[in-house]
């Protein structure tokens, strides 16, 4: 019934020391023989899961929250930030002095020079590098994402008047940033229109509020055991948590990965 595996990373396939279970792994490598399309949609911009996406031997992902789709390694759609809409909220996070990352095609660049909040998120993925610093950077190349910097009762700052733009809380620090309108599910939707398949044929993962459209456009939406609260009533399942290979376990539940 189902042609096509949309998966989270982190929280989903990874755990939080960003490891993939050899379960994991196996019932991915299941699904490759069954010929089932896998693809990474994440928040992640591409440079942040080569490594990942290599050991599962994958090349197509919905990367920036759906800003930038590729398949087996082509690109199918993207759609980066209107620079008029970096400049407002460029503006406001300075009123505030709340740094912000831009995320390009090829590298992630923070408007302020070693912040703690921003060396803390990039230590936590297990990047190995803090962004570098360039505060005219969104005016040079095209930006697929921005993460803001600010605590959860500073996001009505930005909601109510940079409305432009879409945010999403992905950290307790921080929040991304997306083109309005913009999701997981509208870059699955490009995705299945390229490959002519429904939503109804496809499964997604995930654990986050990112992921809400998504797990509510496709056929079969599964939410981590480990998923925010607020992330549940939107699955059409729950599986176990990420540490109980729940990716593994879920596919094993639809029958796709015996």
């Amino acid at each position: 019934m189902y042609k096509i595996v949309f998966i989270d990373i982190d929280g989903t396939l990874v755990n939080k020391e960003k490891v993939i279970s050899d379960p994991t792994k196996k019932a991915i490598k299941k699904l490759q023989d069954k010929g089932i399309e896998i693809v990474l949609a994440t928040g992640r911009p591409p440079f942040h899961f080569q490594e990942i996406a290599g050991d599962l031997d994958i090349s197509s992902f919905v990367s920036y929250n759906g800003t930038y789709m590729v398949h087996e390694g082509k690109v199918i759609q993207k759609y980066p930030l209107k620079r008029e809409y970096l400049q407002t909220l460029v503006q406001r996070a300075k009123q505030y002095n709340h740094p912000l990352v831009f995320s390009g095609m090829d590298q992630a660049v923070c408007n302020v020079k070693d912040h703690p909040d921003v060396n803390h998120t990039f230590t936590e993925l297990k990047l190995h590098y803090t962004p570098a610093f360039n505060p005219d950077y969104w005016e040079q190349e095209d930006i697929y994402q921005v993460v803001l910097y600010c605590q959860e009762d500073e996001e009505e700052l930005y909601t109510q008047s940079v409305t432009d733009l879409s945010f999403v809380r992905y950290h307790e620090l921080a929040m991304d940033v997306m083109p309005k309108g913009l999701s997981k599910a509208h870059g699955i939707r490009d995705m299945l229109r390229h490959l002519n398949l429904t939503p109804q044929e496809a499964v997604a993962f995930g654990d986050g509020l990112n992921d809400r459209e998504m797990l509510e456009y496709v056929g079969m939406g599964v939410a981590m055991g480990n998923a925010h609260p607020d992330l549940i009533p939107h699955a059409d399942m729950v599986t176990k948590t990420v540490d109980e290979d729940g990716l593994a376990y879920g596919l094993k539940c639809l029958g796709m990965a015996e």
